[in-house]
């Protein structure tokens, strides 16, 4: 069931009211099982885990070394420490659909 999303955005409520739409199962149940699927994907990235889901795209944690930054306007340096940063790649799958609903 896809829906076209002209520049809105998609919330955890509307996901559990499309799993409720197709599953059948209570509003609760839906919330929940959402809410459960996204901690999950949460906590594996934490870990410092990359998540792969086939057919979406991968959710990979990259680390960064420390740096040297600048302010633009003063031109006045400073140091940017190390960190960890989520990075998503979008499947070919997914590519292939944006690309296709965009063209249309």
């Amino acid at each position: 069931m896809r829906k076209k999303l002209d520049c809105q955005t998609l919330t955890r409520e509307d996901l559990a009211t499309t799993v409720y739409q197709a599953l059948g199962a209570s509003r609760s149940d839906s919330a929940a099982l959402v809410e459960h699927f996204l901690e999950e994907i949460g906590d594996a990235i934490a870990r410092g885990e990359n998540v792969k889901i086939s057919g979406f795209g991968n959710f990979m944690v990259l680390n960064k070394g420390e740096r040297v930054g600048r302010n633009p306007k003063t031109r006045a340096e400073y140091p940017i420490s190390p960190r960890r940063v989520v990075s998503f790649r979008p499947s070919k799958i997914l590519k292939a659909i944006v690309n296709s609903e965009t063209e249309a």
